[in-house]
């Protein structure tokens, strides 16, 4: 079953080469392995992909396919799994990420409202920015290591599921054939 899931939410992988952003990768994209759908590259494909939608920069796919090839775990899995944190969801998570880097940095959290300017970010990047990026970066850790055990284990086991199943329809087919003799 996971595999059917992911297959149909993943992207497709010529898509995904053919992306004007990865094309910096060039040849390091031919390898078979960030291709394959297995129980480790779909895990591993899971923990580098939210591990990435955690990271507040703008190019987010770019960094999970970055770190996709080194670890050879599937690609595009990767790179579609940093859109948890999308324009919609983005407010909410990376706010809860200030709120918990604050809570941990034992700080009161700070009232502020966004501007899209230079300015704005200068001023930000020392008042909310250490309580900002310490809950990023837990949040990253977290995520990752619970998406790559959830999906190592919803994998395994569908797998034994299906070995489960495949013996039942064994044992049923010989009992007909104990009958019809």
């Amino acid at each position: 079953m996971p595999r059917k899931f992911i297959q149909r939410i993943m992207p497709n992988h010529e898509t995904v080469k053919n992306s004007r952003s990865l094309k910096i990768f060039g040849r390091l994209l031919h390898d078979a392995n960030l291709w394959h759908l297995n129980r480790r590259s779909a895990a591993g494909a899971f923990a580098v992909g939210l591990f990435c939608a955690f990271i507040p920069v703008p190019f987010q796919m770019v960094l999970a396919a970055a770190a996709a090839i080194p670890f050879r775990v599937n690609l595009p899995l990767s790179v579609a799994l940093v859109w948890v944190s999308n324009p919609i969801t983005m407010p909410v998570l990376f706010y809860f990420c200030y709120l918990l880097g604050a809570f941990i940095l034992d700080q009161p959290s700070q009232t502020f409202s966004f501007e899209l300017s230079w300015q704005w970010l200068g001023e930000s990047i020392s008042t909310i920015g250490p309580a900002f990026l310490l809950g990023c970066l837990i949040m990253a850790v977290i995520s990752s290591i619970i998406g790559y055990f959830s999906i190592s284990l919803l994998w395994r086991q569908s797998v034994v599921n299906a070995w489960r199943e495949r013996a039942q329809r064994m044992i049923e087919k010989a009992k007909q054939r104990v009958h019809h003799d």
